[in-house]
Parts: structure tokens; C-alpha cells; sequence
């Protein structure tokens, strides 16, 4: 080795360029990746977008349908864009859930470390989700044709519908990311989540028509976004629907958003 060959102190300390940093739109999608590998590790995570959809839709078609609509055909039409309505909803609990653990595995501070976008955990999270909204969606629609269910409006009816759905579903689970902030375990989220939606989706229109109900109750039903979001959704399928009720959902949707998401963000970069 000759003197030439030893680095000086100036070779030492030179700097060299950086890898640059990951793109936003990159950052999301490998968190979003990362979001549908939970799945594939921990299957049970897929029972409530496949078994509870099914059951639900055999439940209701086959042991109502013939009381409420005269055979469970006929109710069938009425009743599957609510019980994918319902299905949809139930499942964004799990957002919160998921950001909760991994909060409290620490995960979230690492994150926080990273020279990365750093909405993108938060938004990664919603983007995987929204895989499994599609798989409950595709399920349901799948199984009801096999039932009979046919929609008036054909495929871009349901295309449409199954839309509206995904934007109000991506709305709501802003609410329980920060439910998700704030609780100290995900049991907590869960229990939390299912206090509101379960008074929510059951009165409403998603398994009767509301002129059925008494009237004092039909005030409370008439207002209640799920409703609106039911009959919108019904309305897409069957060639129907309602400007207002369609314009209601999106307005309520962009609200929710405009709320949630700087709340829900500003309680992410708070240390815990």
C-alpha cells in the first residue's frame, strides 16, 4: 500500500449525496402495501369482510323476506344495497383499531422519526382499508345476484352506488382514527365505534321502508345520514335515485373531512 492509497482526513469527512427522500404519493403506497400484508399475516382480519356480509344477507333475506316483501326475492331488491351499506360501515371501525395498535406498539413513533410525508401512515392506513371495503362490497353484490337481486340500473348503477358508499366510509373512518388517538387500547375503539353505529344503521331504512314505522320514529330515521346513504345508494342501483339525497351524502361526506382530518392529524404529530 503506498501513501497515495490511505484516505486523508478530507476523504473521511467528505459528503456524499443522499438517497432522496420517498416521494408522498410513494410513501403512501408502500404504508398502504403495508396495511394489506396485515391481512395475509393475520387472516381473521378477513372474517368480517367475508362471513358477517354473507351472513347478514342470508339472514335477513331468507328469514324476513317473506314477512316484510311477500318472498325473500322481491325483498332482496330492497334490502342489499342497505346491507352493503351496513357491511361497508361496520368495517371502518377497523381503522381505528388498527392505528391504535400500532400506536401502542410504538410503531407510530417510529414513524414520526422518519424522513418521510408524514401524513402518509395515517393515509396509508385508510388506503388499505379501502381494499377491504371492496372485497365486503364486490361480496355482497356477487352473492346477491346468485340470490336473485337484480339492480335496474345496471352495472354502472351499482359501480355508482358502491362509489357513494366508499366516499362516506372514507369520511367516517377519520372519526374513528381519532378515536384511535385518544383511547388507551383497541378493545376501547371497537366498543366505542359500535355504541353510534349501531343505533345508527338499525334506525334507519336499511331493512324496512320508513313509512312503515311510527311516526315519531320517522323523524328520527328521515335524518339520519345512514338513511340517506341507504337510499341513495338503493336509488343508484335501481335507477332512481334522489339529486338531494346523493348531494346530501357527498356534502356530509366533505364535512366530516374538513373536520376530522386536521383533528385527527394534529393529534397524530402530539406526543403520547
Amino acid at each position: 500500500m503506498t501513501m497515495n492509497d490511505i484516505p486523508t482526513r478530507s476523504d473521511a469527512l467528505s459528503l456524499q449525496a443522499r438517497p432522496a427522500p420517498p416521494s408522498a404519493l410513494s410513501a403512501v403506497l408502500t404504508l398502504a402495501w403495508r396495511a394489506m400484508l396485515k391481512i395475509k399475516h393475520v387472516p381473521f382480519q378477513l372474517f368480517d369482510v367475508t362471513v358477517t356480509p354473507i351472513m347478514f344477507t342470508l339472514l335477513f333475506t331468507y328469514m324476513f323476506g317473506g314477512a316484510l316483501a311477500g318472498s325473500p326475492r322481491v325483498y332482496l331488491q330492497y334490502l342489499l344495497p342497505g346491507i352493503l351499506v351496513q357491511t361497508v360501515l361496520f368495517i371502518t371501525v377497523y381503522t381505528g383499531v388498527g392505528l391504535n395498535t400500532d400506536i401502542q406498539k410504538g410503531l407510530f413513533d417510529r414513524f414520526r422519526s422518519l424522513p418521510m410525508w408524514q401524513p402518509a401512515p395515517v393515509l396509508g392506513a385508510l388506503a388499505g382499508d379501502l381494499f377491504r371495503y371492496s372485497v365486503a362490497a364486490t361480496l355482497i353484490v356477487v352473492l346477491g345476484i346468485i340470490l336473485g337481486f337484480r339492480p335496474a340500473a345496471g352495472p354502472l348503477g351499482v359501480l355508482l352506488a358502491f362509489g357513494l358508499v366508499l366516499v362516506f366510509a372514507f369520511s367516517v373512518s377519520w372519526i374513528w382514527i381519532i378515536f384511535g388517538m385518544k383511547v388507551k387500547n383497541p378493545e376501547s375503539v371497537m366498543t366505542t365505534s359500535f355504541l353510534f353505529l349501531m343505533p345508527l344503521t338499525f334506525a334507519s331504512d336499511i331493512f324496512v321502508k320508513m313509512e312503515t314505522m311510527p311516526g315519531w320514529l320517522q323523524a328520527a330515521v328521515r335524518h339520519n345520514p345512514v338513511t340517506r346513504l341507504a337510499s341513495a345508494s338503493r336509488g343508484l342501483m335501481h335507477g332512481s335515485a334522489a339529486a338531494a339525497d346523493v348531494l346530501w351524502v357527498l356534502a356530509a361526506s366533505a364535512l366530516i373531512v374538513l373536520v376530522s382530518a386536521p383533528l385527527a392529524m394534529r393529534l397524530y404529530h402530539q406526543e403520547r
